[in-house]
């Protein structure tokens, strides 16, 4: 009966200890734009860069996802039907 109220006492304290755990780290833990407010202008400047960069990136991805799609060449299709060259 003993070791019964001991696991009932251990499963009732780690779980307010997790909880408040938890909660702690909800309460102080600031939000993305919480944290870029709070940042320097220089580094707001450099956040801003980087996510632009990030972005580049990602129509980059979406257009060799496309000329994969479309079975063509990524290097040099847009070049060639300018000129008036097939590909």
């Amino acid at each position: 009966m003993s070791a019964q109220v001991a696991w009932g006492k251990f499963l009732i304290w780690s779980s307010i200890i997790m909880a408040s755990g938890y909660g702690l780290m909800k309460a102080t833990t600031p939000s993305e734009k919480e944290l870029y407010d709070a940042l320097s202008p220089e580094l707001k400047r450099r956040v801003d860069q980087a996510r632009a960069e990030r972005e580049g990136r990602g129509q980059f991805e979406r257009q060799v996802q496309a000329s994969l799609e479309a079975d063509k060449p990524i290097w040099g299709s847009d070049l060639d039907a300018a000129k008036g060259r097939r590909v």
